[in-house]
C-alpha cells in the first residue's frame, strides 16, 4: 500500500457540535449518572418507536440479559430458548446467563433470519421464550413468531430504523426489544443499550435490576431483588439524545451508501458474490453493515489480508455460534448441523460502511475487491 493511499475504515461514527454541547452540559452539571438525561433519552427513544416504555442499560448484552429475565427465563431447570446460530455471540450468551439452553435453528438463506416454521419445529415443553435476531438490520418474522404464543425477546441491536411489512417499526410491537449503541451502530452512545417494551411492570423490574435491585423509590438500603450494575450514564444518554436528533439523516445516508454499493457491483458484477438481500414483502431494512458473501472456494482470510494491504478494512461477519469452541465443548455441536448458517458464516465479510462514506470510496472498495478476487 502506498503511503499516500487513504485507508478506508470499516466504520466511523458521526459526531458533531450537538453531541459535544450536550455532553459538555452534563459535565458542567456535575451529575454524570442517575440524572435527568437518562429518562429524557428513554422517553425520546420510546416515542421514536411508538412504544410506552424504554430502559437504558450499559450494553445491548445487558439489555438481552434483563429482557430474558423479565420474560420469565431462569425460573426453572431445563429451560430452552429458541434462537439463531448466526448472530453476535451475545444473543446466545445472554440465554446461558440464566442457565437456560440456546436451541438453534438454521437461518433462511436469503434474509439470514430464522423463520416461524423453523422455530415452531424446535419448540418443546421446555421452551420458555423465543429470541429472534434482526440480523444486519433486516426484520425477522416476529409477526409469524407471535402465532406460537410464547414470550418473545427481540435482538434488535442491529436494526434501529427497520420496519416490518405491516408498518410497525422493529422494536415497536411491545415485546421486550433490545437495541445496541456501540460506535458502529445506527446511533451511538459509545457503549450502551436500551430495552424498548410496552409493559409498565416489566419496565419497573428492568429499571430495578439494572441498578442492583433497588426499590422503586431508590432507597440506597433497600434492595428487594437480585440486581446488576447495568446502568447507562447521563453522559452516554446525552450523546444518545443528540444522535437521535440526527437519526433520520444518518439512516438516509446509510441507505445511500448501500445503494451506491449495489450500483458499483451491478456495473461490473463479481461472479458468485452474494449481496445483502433486497427489501421484500414490505419489510424495510435499517442499514447497519454491508455484508457480502464471497464466492465459493475463495479464501476469506486471505481476501481480508489482501484488502488491508490495499487500504480497505474488512472483517469476518459473523461466525457460526454453534461452532465456537465453547459451544462445541459445552453442547456437543458439530459441523453440518446448520448448513445454511455454516456456509454463510464461512463466506461473509463486512465491507467499509458508514454514513459519511462517499461514492468514490464505495467505488474504490468495489474495485479493490474485484482486483483481489480476480487475482
Amino acid at each position: 500500500m502506498s503511503v499516500d493511499t487513504e485507508v478506508i475504515p470499516l466504520a466511523r461514527p458521526v459526531i458533531g457540535a450537538e453531541e459535544e454541547a450536550l455532553v459538555l452540559e452534563v459535565l458542567r452539571s456535575g451529575q454524570l449518572s442517575l440524572g435527568p438525561r437518562v429518562p429524557a433519552f428513554e422517553q425520546a427513544f420510546a416515542a421514536r418507536l411508538g412504544v410506552a416504555h424504554a430502559s437504558a442499560v450499559s450494553s445491548g448484552t445487558a439489555g438481552l440479559h434483563l429482557a430474558l429475565r423479565a420474560a420469565g427465563v431462569g425460573q426453572r431447570a431445563g429451560e430452552e430458548v429458541v434462537t439463531s446460530p448466526f448472530s453476535f455471540v451475545a444473543s446466545a450468551n445472554s440465554i446461558l446467563y440464566e442457565r437456560a439452553t440456546p436451541v438453534f435453528v438454521d437461518v433462511d438463506p436469503v434474509t439470514l433470519n430464522i423463520d416461524a416454521d423453523a422455530a415452531a419445529a424446535a419448540v418443546t415443553d421446555r421452551t420458555t421464550a423465543l429470541l429472534p435476531v434482526h440480523i444486519f438490520g433486516y426484520p425477522a418474522d416476529v409477526p409469524g413468531l407471535e402465532r406460537l404464543s410464547l414470550p418473545i425477546v427481540e435482538d434488535a441491536c442491529e436494526a434501529l430504523g427497520a420496519v416490518h411489512a405491516d408498518g410497525v417499526p422493529v422494536g415497536g410491537r411491545g415485546h421486550p426489544a433490545v437495541f445496541g449503541f456501540y460506535a458502529n451502530k445506527q446511533i451511538t452512545t459509545g457503549e450502551g443499550g436500551l430495552v424498548a417494551l410496552g409493559d409498565a411492570a416489566l419496565k419497573q423490574r428492568i429499571d430495578s435490576e439494572r441498578n442492583q435491585g433497588r426499590a422503586p423509590n431508590m432507597d440506597w438500603l433497600d434492595h428487594d431483588r437480585l440486581g446488576f450494575n447495568y446502568r447507562l450514564s447521563d453522559l452516554a444518554c446525552a450523546l444518545g439524545l443528540a444522535q437521535l436528533q440526527r437519526l433520520d439523516g444518518m439512516l438516509a445516508d446509510r441507505a445511500r451508501v448501500a445503494a451506491a454499493y449495489r450500483d458499483a457491483f451491478a456495473a461490473d458484477p463479481i461472479e458468485d458474490l452474494t449481496l445483502p438481500c433486497e427489501d421484500q414483502g414490505g419489510n424495510r431494512r435499517g442499514w447497519f453493515v454491508f455484508v457480502v458473501q464471497l464466492p465459493h472456494r475463495v479464501d476469506r482470510d486471505e481476501t481480508i489480508r489482501a484488502l488491508a494491504a490495499r487500504g480497505v478494512q474488512s472483517k469476518p461477519y459473523l461466525p457460526a455460534i454453534h461452532l465456537m469452541s465453547f459451544y462445541r465443548e459445552r453442547f456437543g455441536h458439530r459441523e453440518g448441523q446448520f448448513p445454511v448458517t455454516e456456509d454463510v458464516a464461512a463466506r461473509s465479510i463486512a465491507l467499509p460502511f458508514f454514513p459519511a462514506m462517499t461514492e468514490s470510496q464505495v467505488a474504490r472498495v468495489a474495485q479493490e475487491l474485484r482486483a483481489v478476487l480476480g487475482a
